[in-house]
């Protein structure tokens, strides 16, 4: 008799609108089976907002603004919890929560399961600076997303003066640069990319290092940039960039 193992892969995340402690589970069995897996290995409450369940992934009121569930994200995590313990998760996090929203989850009343990581923007023009040290030190990781800025927004770090000076100097892309310096920083860092080529070449950032100068020519690049705002979602309760970090 052949046995086939369970299968599972990467990181998938729950979209607001199925915050509902009943919902979460029918998103989690739903991405499953899209991506005909077991298990995820690692699945994240996309942003501590939920929304007016439905068919519409962003249900908008009369003003363009989002419509909120009455839903809070301890209880959203609960059922986030209840995934591990059945097996179809094999790690649960967070993503866009702000320090104050991380704490709240973390001081829950019979929290479980901690998150294992916090997935934020962040960039040299975003270096999130206090809430990386605040994650770090309650032993949750961070991993950044956009770490190359955002060429749809017109925000293409690999063209920043100081970044390109810093690639010539160690005969790497600035891509390769933008990742070392995440992972100089204990930051998990996931850029994007179609091209084979270029997925070749952000692989390759473990032969070299950044100088303590280097790095801080980099942090000096600081603008407060944040290119994943949300604004449709100004509005509601949980809307976590209303706090400096």
């Amino acid at each position: 008799m052949t046995v086939i193992p369970p299968v599972g892969l990467g990181t998938w995340k729950l979209w607001c609108t199925f915050h509902k402690k009943s919902l979460v589970r029918t998103a989690c069995s739903q991405s499953l089976k899209a991506l005909k897996l077991d298990y995820l290995d690692l699945y994240l409450i996309h942003w501590p907002m939920g929304f007016k369940p439905g068919k519409d992934n962003m249900p908008l009121d009369h003003t363009g603004m989002v419509i909120p569930s009455n839903t809070d994200f301890l209880e959203t995590w609960e059922a986030m919890e209840e995934l591990v313990i059945e097996g179809l998760v094999k790690a649960i996090g967070v993503s866009n929560f702000n320090h104050e929203q991380l704490e709240r989850l973390l001081n829950k009343q019979n929290l479980r399961i901690k998150p294992i990581t916090n997935q934020i923007e962040c960039h040299p023009y975003l270096s999130q600076k206090r809430l990386i040290s605040f994650c770090q030190a309650r032993d949750v990781s961070v991993t950044a997303y956009r770490p190359l800025g955002g060429s749809s927004e017109g925000v293409d770090l690999i063209d920043d003066p100081v970044i390109k000076r810093i690639a010539k100097k160690h005969g790497k892309s600035p891509a390769q640069i933008l990742i070392r310096f995440q992972i100089q920083r204990n930051v998990i860092v996931i850029p994007k990319s179609v091209t084979p080529h270029r997925i070749q070449e952000n692989i390759q950032v473990l032969d070299f290092e950044l100088t303590e100068q280097d790095m801080n020519d980099i942090f000096s690049l600081e603008k407060n940039l944040r290119l994943a705002t949300f604004p449709t979602t100004e509005n509601h309760k949980d809307y976590p960039f209303h706090i400096e970090y």
